[in-house]
């Protein structure tokens, strides 16, 4: 890529991605913390990516997701995931008509733009396929009709790892379907004092003005289809994703026999993805190494399947997320 076409994308991203410094400080108002969730949320949106929460109740995950939707005026549903439901509760269902003689259809709540999906292993493993099916096709069937999913459509589903009596724990290869999985923490203890001072009162009054419209954020993500990605920024990934499939090759002889299956092509493809949108939170129009290890864990720890024996050993995939990013060359 020539200089004066980096300077041109470089400046349209400048422009075009204003309104993403307005979100953060909106959110400000009304969320103490969690920066790096809203970040990681704002990058799966941008990159039309859908992200699996993993965090104990409390920590603001609804609220995060709830007020971003009331930024960028978008539709919001939250769906609370049960044992007893069915796939018509989440897509919708056919009801009959005396007056017509005919079947109506009635839309269930998966038809918004940004769904949080509280608890998404609580639910029978038939409504996680309709649910995944959804999120993968961006559109569903109900009937003999298909309808499309409005845009933008981002799927929020959260784990709660603390409780697994009574659960469906998702399969990985529908897991796989997840940009991004990312773990919320706790707050620090300056940020938890400032929110019980925001917080405990007997009534929050929040009211959130749209920074943002839906073909904004449309157009955002075309843009950034046309972010430059260097070709050692491609190597990179690349030898990133191969380390976990084969790391004897990458002078990582340790993890093998710990590593029962790496990251797939999609892992390739949303590591680069998820990059080139931090790059568009960064204002930039080219992607770099730091925005490959910013995002990197959140699109491999999903996506790495660790072997009994590493189990065993109580290694973990973040374990082995650190390994790669301390051994593979940074271009």
């Amino acid at each position: 890529m020539s200089d004066f076409s980096l300077t041109e994308i470089n400046e349209r991203i400048s422009r075009e991605s204003t309104f993403v410094d307005d979100i953060k400080k909106a959110l400000k108002e009304v969320i103490v913390g969690q920066e790096e969730l809203v970040n990681r949320i704002l990058i799966g949106m941008l990159a039309n990516g859908h992200i699996l929460l993993e965090g104990v109740p409390g920590l603001a995950k609804t609220l995060v997701v709830k007020s971003l939707a009331q930024l960028i005026d978008t539709k919001f549903q939250r769906i609370q995931f049960t044992p007893d439901m069915l796939p018509a509760d989440l897509i919708g269902t056919l009801i009959y008509n005396q007056h017509t003689g005919k079947f109506d259809t009635r839309k269930g709540p998966i038809f918004a733009n940004v769904i949080l999906a509280d608890e998404i292993n609580r639910a029978p493993s038939k409504v996680q396929s309709a649910l995944l099916e959804a999120m993968q096709e961006r559109q569903t069937t109900i009937g003999k009709e298909t309808y499309l999913m409005d845009a933008p459509f981002l799927v929020l589903a959260t784990q709660n790892p603390i409780e697994q009596e009574g659960t469906y724990p998702l399969p990985e290869a529908q897991t796989d379907r997840f940009m991004l999985k990312v773990r919320v923490d706790y707050p620090s203890i300056d940020e938890e004092r400032l929110i019980l001072r925001k917080a405990a009162r007997t009534q929050i009054d929040t009211v959130l003005t749209p920074v943002v419209n839906q073909q904004q954020l449309l157009k955002a993500q075309k843009v950034i289809d046309d972010i430059y990605v260097d070709q050692k920024i491609e190597e990179y990934v690349l030898n990133l994703v191969f380390s976990t499939r084969n790391p004897d090759k990458y002078e990582l002889k340790d993890l093998e026999g710990l590593i029962e299956y790496g990251g797939s092509p999609r892992a390739s493809i949303n590591l680069i993805l998820a990059a080139k949108s931090r790059a568009f939170l960064e204002h930039r129009g080219y992607v770099t190494p730091e925005d490959i290890r910013y995002i990197g864990a959140d699109v491999l720890r999903h996506r790495i399947i660790l072997t009994y024996e590493a189990e065993a050993e109580e290694i973990t995939s973040e374990d082995i997320i650190r390994r790669l990013f301390e051994t593979i060359e940074i271009p």
